[in-house]
């Protein structure tokens, strides 16, 4: 006789179902793995004797054969230790075999049958949804997995409360949700003294999900600015918390369960490799620029990152998703994130001040951001000077807008730009709009045309460049309450496009 259960291997954020077979025949004792294991896998094997040991179960003097299927899908991790355990307890009659192969399982063993939480409930409750099956995992990651809602979530803390549930003696009551965490404190706005104009680079960034570069000597508000961020963009939907969260599970991101439904900022430092803002090693893992979907990637210092690493980003900047390719796995993963990039404007950071620049000046700056290459900067949408702020205007009472108010014309604009492309799947702001689709919704009135075309004659803007004005320009609009890009639209747009300072 062979009993069956289920479980999931995770290829991206995507959860694979796994069978796992288990087979008890006449023959010396032995106990195996097959099926394409790891070294985490085929050590499963002592975790669950043991634990059978706990429980005061001895195995039969039988060789126990374990089959996880496909046979040709890498198994890695060690949440396979619960579906092996279960499928081996339903093989020596201790659980239903009917109960068994309704059931998605996943998590670890202690030594003492205690149950360890594991990384990627959210996504194996996402499977066991789809096939109509109860998702067993430990206690702790319960929350996290009901958040689905589709699939009926049983968290155990032991593999003795497994037994006692699936023969009735103590059956589990279902998982609830975890808690929604509440915003944290955000810097407010409001503190930044001066910088109007990156202010408003701020807001129309964040109502169209637009790419930002900030130039400006050391010191002057550029990170200040990027902490503030936040603080302006609406929440996530439920079904961008859904996705977001995902990535964070198999992260093991995820606190106590809850959900997060602030957007996820990420800041790397210039250090970083490949593989730590792309994706990848051993395990084909998620990188920045998927952790930070649906929400900020901020890099500083940005010249100062290998230029391999952000050559890697001009593909996934405009598809919204990043295939990691390996040699043992190939997996893909969601990127669709606002970046925003601030560096100085050369290497000692003084080119504009003739009393503290260097002799260098001005080949300097132009070997600088030379290192941002022509391709990649086409893609911000939008690029600003930030000035330095007068010593004399910091003790100055705080002046301009609240996070707050700036926040709700944010929110309203991209609930307009959500109607808009509602029948668009993948598509939900202004920086994912492109084809006819695009001149459909951002076509500037005759005005606006007759500028747009002229400053692409005179600056030689390039096709993308085109269309990223005309990006920028329906999102002002959106912010402006108008149905029609105008002419201010579309010089606002080009405004942000020229940077005299990076040449």
């Amino acid at each position: 006789m062979v009993s069956r259960t289920y479980t999931v291997a995770f290829q991206g954020v995507q959860a694979r179902l796994v069978e796992v077979q288990c087979s008890v025949t006449p023959g010396l004792p032995a106990f195996g793995v097959v099926g394409l294991p790891d070294k985490a896998v085929t050590e499963a094997r002592d975790r669950v004797r043991s634990a059978l040991s706990a429980m005061a179960v001895a195995l039969p003097s039988k060789r126990i054969t374990v089959n996880l299927s496909p046979a040709d899908l890498p198994k890695e991790g060690s949440h396979f230790d619960l579906p092996i355990a279960l499928a081996l307890l339903a093989a020596l009659d201790i659980v239903p075999s009917e109960a068994a192969q309704c059931t998605v399982s996943l998590g670890e063993l202690s030594l003492d049958a205690s149950i360890v939480p594991v990384v990627g409930a959210l996504p194996a409750a996402m499977a066991a949804a789809e096939e109509e099956r109860t998702l067993l995992c430990p206690a702790a990651s319960g929350p996290e997995a009901a958040w689905v809602g589709a699939a009926t979530v049983i968290g155990a803390a032991s593999l003795v409360e497994v037994v006692r549930h699936f023969t009735g003696q103590a059956p589990i009551a279902p998982s609830e949700p975890g808690e929604v965490i509440e915003d944290g404190h955000c810097p407010d706005l409001r503190d930044v003294k001066g910088q109007e104009r990156a202010k408003r680079a701020l807001e129309i960034a964040a109502a169209g999900r637009h790419h930002l570069i900030m130039v400006g000597t050391p010191g002057s508000g550029k990170s200040m600015l990027a902490a503030r961020i936040p603080g302006i963009l609406p929440p996530l939907t439920p079904a961008e918390a859904l996705e977001t969260s995902m990535i964070q599970s198999l992260c093991g991101l995820l606190d106590q369960g809850g959900i997060n439904r602030t957007r996820p900022f990420r800041e790397p430092h210039h250090t970083a490799s490949m593989a730590a803002i792309v994706g990848g090693g051993r395990r084909a893992s998620p990188g920045e620029i998927s952790l930070a979907h649906n929400g900020v990637l901020f890099m500083d210092e940005f010249p100062e990152f290998p230029r391999t690493v952000l050559e890697t980003l001009r593909q996934p900047i405009e598809t919204g998703e990043v295939m990691v390719a390996r040699a043992n796995a190939h997996v893909k993963y969601p990127c669709r994130f606002m970046l925003m990039a601030a560096a100085n404007p050369c290497k000692c950071g003084y080119l504009s001040d003739p009393a503290r620049a260097c002799a260098r000046v001005p080949q300097c700056g132009t070997d600088y951001l030379g290192r941002i290459s022509g391709p990649l900067m086409d893609r911000f949408d939008l690029r600003l000077e930030v000035p330095p702020v007068a010593f004399s205007d910091l003790d100055l009472p705080a002046t301009g807008e609240s996070s707050a108010t700036v926040r709700a014309r944010v929110a309203g604009a991209r609930d307009v730009q959500e109607r808009r492309y509602g029948a668009h799947p993948g598509l939900r702001q202004n920086a994912d709009a492109e084809g006819s689709l695009l001149t459909e919704v951002a076509e500037p009135d005759a005005d606006g045309r007759a500028l747009l075309t002229r400053v692409a004659e005179k600056t030689g803007l390039s096709a993308r460049g085109y269309h990223r004005v005309l990006r920028v320009a329906r999102t002002i609009a959106d912010l402006d309450g108008s149905e029609t890009v105008r002419r201010p639209h579309v010089a606002e747009a080009v405004s942000f496009r020229i940077m005299t300072l990076a040449g």
